[in-house]
Order: C-alpha cells, then sequence, then structure tokens
C-alpha cells in the first residue's frame, strides 16, 4: 500500500519551519512539533502524492475535490509559464485580458440556460460571497429593497468569508466569529440515511424529496418573501458527507423560488468541471439556476480561480446606464489560472474526462458499498467522482459516536491510520462522522479496489479505537 518508512527518518525542515512558523488552515497548529511533525508532500504524478519520507500515497479527494486532471500535467504548467512570461497580472476592473475574456465567454457557452455573466473571484468562498452581493444589490435596483436573506440548508458549507459563513449551516465553526452578516437562515438537508420514516422505494424518495423542498417554501412565507433574495444549494451536499438530492427535489425548489420571485444560486465549488460527469451538476440534476457559484476543478488546482455565473434575468438591470457593481477581488480573472483554466477544460475535453466519470462512478459507488459487511459502516452515498462513508456507533439503530469518541477517531486515529496506510481522504464530522472520498477524475477501477481495501484495513482498526 505504501512505500516502506523509516520511523528514524528525521523531520523534513519544511516540516519543522511550518511547526514553527505556518498558520495551517483548519488545523490544530500547536499539535505538531518533533514528536508529531507536519505531514510534507513533495511531489505529485497522477493519482499519486509523494511524500518527505518517500512513501506512495493515492490521494482520494483530489487535493481538496480539486485536482480532476491529476497531478504533474505538464502541459499546464507550460501553459502557466508562457502566459505569465506574456502577462503575469493585469486586473479585470474595467479592463480585461485576453485569458479572461475569452474563460469567460467558454463558461457562458457551457453554463445552462441563459447564464452568460461572468464575474472572477479567486476562490468558492468569495464565489458565495459575491452571489449574496449580487442577489442583494440586484432587487435593489429592480424596486424590492427588503429582499436581502438567504435561505441554506443545515449541515452545509459555504465558505469562510464572513458572508458565505453567515450561509454555512455549521453552528461550531461559526461560534467564534459571531457576529456575522444578518440574514442567514436554515432549512433541513437531504440526508435519506437520518430520515428512516420516508419508504426506501421510489415513492418513499419523492416524498421525501417534497418534504424537504416544502420546508424551503415555509422558510420563505415564515421569514416573508419580500425579504427573502436567495436560496443557496449544492446539487450535491458536501458537509455531512455527499447528501444526494431525492428525486423531484431540485425541479420543486425551482418553482418554489420562482414562485416568491427569490433567486436559485447552485454552489457548485466542488460539484462543477466533471465531478458529477458535466461541466456543471445542475445539468445532470435537471435544473436551472438564477446563479452558479464554482472554482475549484476549473483549473484542476494548477492556478487559484473561481468565478460566479449569473443569468440575463440577473444582469439586465446592471447594464443601466450609470450603474456600478462595487465591488471585485485584486486576483480575480488572473491572466495565468485564466489561461490554464482554459487549457485544463481543453484537456478534460480531449481526454474524455466527463464520459469517464458518467461511465465509472457506478461502479465506484459498487465498490465503496463492500465495505457494508463492517459493524462500523452505516451508509455509503454519493454520486459520480464524489462519495462518502458515514461510520456508525451502532447499525441497527443508527447512532452515531459522541464527542469523546469523535475525538479519538476524527481527529485522532483516522487522518494518520489513512496517510500511514497510503491513502489521503477526508475524515469529517461536521454532521455525522463520514469519510469522504472524490479521488481525480483519470483514476479508474484498479484505484477504487484500492481505496476500498485500505479503507477496509483501516476502519477494522477503528472498531477497536471507539
Amino acid at each position: 500500500m505504501t512505500a516502506v518508512e523509516n520511523p528514524t527518518t528525521p523531520a523534513h525542515p519544511a516540516a519543522e519551519a511550518a511547526a514553527r512558523h505556518l498558520w495551517m488552515h483548519f488545523a490544530r497548529s500547536g499539535a505538531y512539533g518533533p514528536d508529531n511533525p507536519v505531514p510534507v508532500i513533495t511531489k505529485g504524478e497522477g493519482v499519486r502524492l509523494t511524500d518527505s519520507r518517500g512513501r506512495t500515497i493515492l490521494d482520494g479527494l483530489a487535493g481538496l475535490f480539486v485536482v480532476q486532471a491529476g497531478h504533474g500535467r505538464r502541459e499546464l504548467a507550460e501553459v502557466a509559464a508562457k502566459q505569465a512570461a506574456e502577462l503575469a497580472y493585469f486586473p479585470v476592473w474595467g479592463y480585461t485580458t485576453p485569458p479572461a475574456a475569452a474563460l469567460a465567454e467558454r463558461l457562458a457557452h457551457l453554463a445552462p440556460g441563459d447564464l452568460n455573466r461572468v464575474f472572477f473571484t479567486s476562490g468558492g468562498g468569495e464565489a458565495v460571497e459575491s452571489a449574496w452581493k449580487v442577489a442583494k444589490q440586484y432587487f435593489k435596483l429592480v424596486g424590492k429593497p427588503l429582499k436581502h436573506k438567504v435561505i441554506s440548508r443545515s449541515v452545509a458549507y459555504h465558505g469562510t468569508p464572513h458572508g458565505a459563513m453567515a450561509i454555512t449551516g455549521l453552528p461550531m465553526m461559526k461560534k467564534d466569529f459571531e457576529p456575522l452578516a444578518p440574514g442567514g437562515f436554515r432549512v433541513p438537508n437531504t440526508n435519506r440515511y437520518r430520515h428512516p420514516e420516508f419508504a426506501d422505494d421510489a415513492e418513499g424518495q419523492a416524498a421525501f424529496g417534497r418534504w424537504a423542498a416544502d420546508r424551503i417554501e415555509e422558510a420563505i412565507l415564515f421569514e416573508g418573501a419580500d425579504t427573502v433574495a436567495a436560496v443557496v444549494l449544492e446539487p450535491v451536499q458536501n458537509s455531512g458527507g455527499c447528501l444526494t438530492p431525492p428525486p423531484g427535489y431540485f425541479a420543486r425548489v425551482r418553482e418554489i423560488c420562482d414562485r416568491h420571485d427569490v433567486l436559485l444560486v447552485s454552489d457548485e465549488v466542488i460539484c462543477a468541471f466533471g465531478r458529477h460527469g458535466h461541466t456543471f451538476a445542475c445539468a445532470k440534476l435537471g435544473y436551472v439556476p438564477d446563479l452558479i457559484t464554482c472554482a475549484k476543478g476549473m483549473t484542476s488546482g494548477y492556478g487559484p480561480l473561481g468565478a460566479l455565473i449569473a443569468s440575463d434575468r440577473v444582469m439586465e438591470p446592471f447594464l443601466r446606464p450609470g450603474v456600478t457593481f462595487p465591488h471585485g477581488y485584486t486576483w480575480g480573472g488572473h491572466p495565468v489560472s485564466a489561461a490554464v483554466a482554459l487549457a485544463n477544460l481543453d484537456l478534460m475535453k480531449r481526454e474524455g474526462l466527463h464520459q469517464r466519470v458518467l461511465d465509472h462512478e457506478q461502479a465506484f459507488g459498487d465498490t465503496l458499498r463492500r465495505l457494508l459487511d463492517l459493524p462500523i459502516v452505516g451508509d455509503v452515498r454519493g454520486d459520480g467522482y464524489f462519495w462518502a462513508v458515514e461510520l456508525v456507533k451502532d447499525k441497527d439503530s443508527r447512532e452515531t459516536f459522541g464527542a469523546d469518541e469523535r475525538e479519538r477517531l476524527v481527529r485522532g486515529f483516522l487522518p494518520r491510520a489513512l496517510l500511514d496506510a497510503g491513502l489521503y481522504c477526508r475524515p469529517d464530522d461536521r454532521g455525522d462522522v463520514v469519510i469522504q472520498l472524490a479521488p481525480p477524475l483519470i483514476a479508474g477501477q484498479a484505484e477504487f479496489d484500492e481505496i476500498e481495501m485500505i479503507l477496509r484495513h483501516v476502519l477494522v482498526q477503528a472498531e477497536q479505537v471507539v
């Protein structure tokens, strides 16, 4: 599963420097030191990573749901170098560069419906932040200035900027930064596993979808339709563990948003660019939003870039004489990242990566479902190349783990054990306890089997930890 490791090998200088000086994201920085060195990843090639100790690790998360085309794609690096030599930087604040304009045109052609206007950011959280600002200003421009609230789902993650965090449905992530921007409200998510009262047949799933969608209308009416600007939903919800939409759910949500003049935002920061076998997952699921937020896989990680894509209807009042959208980012539409994104989209089309996902998604899910024979595995769910394995304390009752057990399992045991076994993926307990898998889109059955084998090995050990 992994190269032989010499435990006496001195820590890499980068690990020592990071322990002293690097403020790592979403990490307990004080936990690292000589006895617990910071893991150092030094190289990537295809679906594999190499760490500072020479171990080979399967990238089961595509970096962070990002590296669609795989690591080490020299053609993308060469495009970046060429663009940097020609024009390394210029903003899109009333100007453009050829790569930014060409990418905006490409995304407009790829987006569904009349989503034809692209606002670039440098990441996904900024795209969500921009969507809320657009929604609020849009309604002011069309004469409905009270419409400013946003409805999202419980446990959903939408980013860390203050506005995006107010939309996020994770109280524990927000408590240290409150008060946040007012106006974010939550409705139930679509975690079918946690709603066993609905039958598991087609009729029961459709009933669950209508129930979950109707909670959105209930929230709009409770807050007052004249105050709600947007509903923000991921096609497949990340936090909580790859929560897929029940049949009819998005059709019903679209109907509700239209009835109450509320903008539907499809947050596709993870789901776009092939993760579900389409450029945008909303197309696969059969709905056309008013706004799309996206980032991550747009460049396969070879440059930082995000975007908000708006419909003609939303854009119209911003095109009126004298109207400005007073919002922007230094790095939004960066010419090097835009050039890389264009090359990445070409590469993915040339290699048929979207179709590859559609051809292999069933096999990926079926391979992971083998783990259901383990007592600690309660559910396996997902779509495309985006899957989660939910871990439970008791399989029959679906009881989840307590706080101390989560501490031992999610933060104490699983991350290091999985990495040591040769798999990089994501143990997560922002909702219930899950392990998330989202490999590069070039992965196939050999990688699926390896993921299942390593997970099985580690989860058998995990049963002794809790």
